[in-house]
């Protein structure tokens, strides 16, 4: 390691604390109004952008922002899209990405009951057979880092050549999302409990 590059201060981190101390006094404008929206959004700053986007130049948060946008581009339903980005953070146990992928759900105000019974979709009643195949092949993926080809026929007979491709998307840059936050220890932000306040005052 070079002389000159600064180690990280790790001697203060706790089991629930990120490994790197949240940064919360900018002096970038830029990032000044990115911790505005983020509280305006969500309620609060999100410890990811105070922890890693804080840190980084500013072209790798508009980089985790087209991620976002591209999603709006797929023809998959947005209802599967979050199915699809739950199963994942759950295998890997992103504890951040699950929060707040519960709290879009809320905020979209889609099925709950589905949601919670994600853990069960091979028998639960509220999945299609569709959807099973789907997430059959999400969960092989991620915690294989490989599929079988009967896997993927049985996906293949429910889905286009293009919404495969978005599956695999949607595979690929949520373990984007997750390893970011689950190498520097960033756990829940309770995002979840902030969108159930505000959808039980609407």
């Amino acid at each position: 390691m070079s002389a000159t590059m600064k180690q990280p201060d790790l001697t203060f981190a706790g089991f629930d604390e990120p490994l790197l101390p949240p940064i919360e006094r900018l002096k970038g404008l830029m990032l000044k109004l990115v911790y505005a929206l983020s509280r305006r959004q969500f309620g609060k700053v999100m410890t990811p952008l105070k922890v890693f986007m804080a840190r980084m130049p500013l072209g790798f948060g508009k980089f985790y922002g087209k991620i976002g946008a591209l999603d709006k581009q797929l023809s998959l339903p947005c209802e599967l899209v979050m199915l699809i980005r739950e199963r994942v953070a759950q295998i890997n146990v992103c504890l951040f990405c699950i929060d707040i992928g519960r709290a879009f759900t809320i905020r979209e105000s889609m099925n709950q009951a589905k949601f919670d019974a994600l853990g069960e979709y091979r028998t639960s009643p509220f999945f299609s057979d569709a959807e099973r195949a789907a997430l059959d092949y999400v969960t092989e993926l991620t915690r294989n880092k490989r599929v079988d080809r009967e896997a993927f026929a049985r996906m293949a007979r429910h889905y286009s050549e293009r919404q495969i491709c978005e599956i695999v998307w949607l595979v690929a840059t949520e373990h984007v999302y997750n390893m970011t936050n689950i190498g520097l220890n960033i756990h829940s932000d309770m995002l979840c409990d902030i969108a159930k306040k505000k959808s039980a005052a609407m």
